[in-house]
């Protein structure tokens, strides 16, 4: 059966769940109950001195992120002091983080104060206890653990025996001789190979798990699981609600079916695991780096712009006037690359039209001093465009009055040809009149 078809029958299973009997425990002698929530986590726990004993020597602690269950033996006034011992000790010495190592290392500093008690007047001699604790941290999950007190984890319905219990029915089980619902009924099933209170160097079981929102966290004393089988406590934390009704409920089976120890439940809920607030902070941190990226291509583009501008010259027009900009040409987001460095009093009018078509787009210079010289060029342009105009000028001035003066001269001349060739020369009348007494004389 695939994981999902697992799911889907537990929910089905939760959805459809006959109402089973239930104790009223909230006014029962010897049951006590604690509960709470934050943003993470939501707790229950209920510890009942069971239908048996006359006192309850089983001790627990919710300090969130840290739980924990102690179960303690050696009967009256020792039982009781032993776990109370080691729950105080794990509760000094446990660390702020799921450190399982540090956990691990908190149990056995209890062990070592449970050890020492009698000697300062506190229990008795043979006394002892397990410890099963956990810290529960965003997605992960630190465990310590002595003894047959357990911890189960409930994942997507399936409720998995996270704890190996130090009894001697576990290596029965291990070694195959006996099943484990053999073992939850076996005349040895109260012996126990490692605990707290006999051995100085005992050493604890401590590991990490990963853990996620939704998950179902279970701590109990063996007057749990000595009594309910496992597929039970696993319906019970299928279809409970809450974490309180869950160890409320588990509590009660394990009474209905003979109550014949102490038991003892800590149910957490894992509501977040941080996981979302981790991807939430990703994508910000993403567009905060984005961001930053951004304002940092911008300003070194606005540094190498501003250093391109600070350097840069052109040469266009300003009111009909060469003028000279420092920058570039155009603008970037809005904002313009040129200011106006200086108006010139050489008027563009007075250039060629192709330089004024350059000017119109821009005339990029390397300097300023570039800009300068290419317009006093432009002003020695104008001006020697002005003084051979003036030349030109002067010149055809010149021609035209030869010209006339010519033209006088020759109109003078032609006046005073007439006027002669109209008068007879006074010779050619003398030479007339004479001729004729010639003519006489040679007769």
């Amino acid at each position: 059966m695939t994981e999902e078809h697992s799911l889907a029958s537990k929910l089905v299973r939760q959805a459809t769940a006959p109402l089973r009997p239930m104790l009223d425990l909230s006014s029962r002698p010897g049951s006590d109950s604690e509960s709470g929530s934050n943003h993470f986590l939501a707790w229950g726990s209920r510890t009942d001195v069971g239908l048996i004993r006359d006192h309850n020597e089983d001790s627990y602690l919710c300090r969130p992120p840290l739980f924990a269950v102690s179960d303690g033996m050696g009967g009256h006034a020792a039982g009781e002091v032993a776990s109370s011992i080691a729950i105080h000790a794990i509760a000094q010495e446990a660390p702020a983080h799921a450190d399982s190592a540090g956990l691990g290392a908190a149990i056995e500093a209890a062990n070592r104060d449970v050890i020492s008690a009698p000697e300062q007047g506190r229990g008795r001699e043979g006394m002892g206890c397990t410890a099963t604790a956990c810290i529960i941290e965003g997605d992960k999950m630190a465990v310590a653990h002595v003894g047959d007190s357990r911890l189960y984890l409930l994942h997507k319905g399936t409720l998995v025996r996270v704890t190996h219990d130090h009894s001697f029915v576990e290596e029965l089980v291990d070694s195959g001789k006996i099943t484990p619902d053999e073992a939850r009924v076996h005349p040895s099933r109260s012996v126990i190979t490692r605990a707290l209170g006999s051995d100085p160097d005992m050493y604890a079981d401590h590991f990490t798990l990963d853990v996620e929102s939704g998950e179902r966290v279970l701590l109990c004393s063996d007057g749990l699981s000595s009594m309910v089988p496992d597929s039970e406590i696993e319906d019970i934390c299928v279809t409970s609600a809450s974490p309180q009704t869950c160890a409320d409920a588990l509590v009660s089976a394990a009474l209905i079916a003979g109550g014949h120890d102490n038991v003892t439940v800590i149910v957490v809920d894992i509501l977040n695991d941080g996981k979302e607030a981790a991807r939430s902070r990703k994508r910000r941190n993403a567009v905060l780096g984005w961001l930053a990226g951004f304002v940092a291509i911008l300003a070194v583009v606005w540094l190498v712009g501003s250093l391109i501008v600070n350097r840069s010259y052109y040469l266009s027009t300003s009111e009909g006037h060469v003028a000279i900009y420092q920058g570039v040409e155009g603008d970037f987001l809005g904002f313009p690359l040129s200011h106006l460095q200086e108006t010139t009093s050489v008027e563009a009018s007075q250039l060629p039209e192709a330089v004024q078509t350059q000017l119109a787009s821009g005339i990029t210079m390397d300097n300023l001093d570039a800009a300068n010289a290419t317009v006093s060029a432009y002003r020695e342009q104008i001006e020697e465009a002005a003084r051979k105009a003036a030349e030109t000028a002067d010149t055809l001035k010149s021609s035209g009055d030869a010209s006339a003066a010519d033209k006088d001269a020759a109109t003078a001349a032609s006046d005073g040809a007439s006027a002669a060739a109209e008068s007879p020369a006074p010779d050619a009348a003398a030479s007339e009149g004479g001729a004729a007494p010639q003519e006489g004389g040679a007769a």
